[in-house]
């Protein structure tokens, strides 16, 4: 995971870009190590980290709630396959049948800054 985390911060700083550039994190163990912080520190990259467990942060992790809340909760299934098939079938209707829930759920209401670019690697 280290070697992956080192690449995605080479990859970042080939692209040249003309802003400072800030990665954020969920705080993972392997994202604080000495080598992480030492190669986005000499690449010039500034690591910003979410606090510790905060899962109403992350939007995935918000979603999974809502998968375990309906697929998992007071559920059983016979088999192995039938659980998995649950859980594709209520994540294949995330746009139509439970798009009303999630709409609510999965929304960015944070705290925004101005004059940030975005961008995707």
């Amino acid at each position: 995971m280290y070697r992956y985390i080192e690449l995605t911060l080479v990859k970042l700083a080939k692209l040249s870009l003309q802003v400072p550039i800030t990665l954020v994190l969920d705080n993972a163990r392997y994202q604080r190590c000495a080598l992480v912080q030492s190669v986005a520190n000499s690449l010039g990259i500034e690591l910003l980290y979410l606090p510790p467990y905060s899962p109403n942060l992350n939007l995935i992790e918000r979603l999974w709630k809502f998968v375990k809340k309906h697929c998992l909760y007071s559920k059983y299934y016979a088999d192995f396959t039938a659980f998995t098939h649950a859980i594709e079938d209520c994540l294949a209707n995330t746009h139509t049948t439970h798009k009303q829930a999630l709409s609510s759920l999965l929304t960015f209401n944070f705290q925004s800054f101005k004059k940030v670019q975005s961008l995707t690697v």
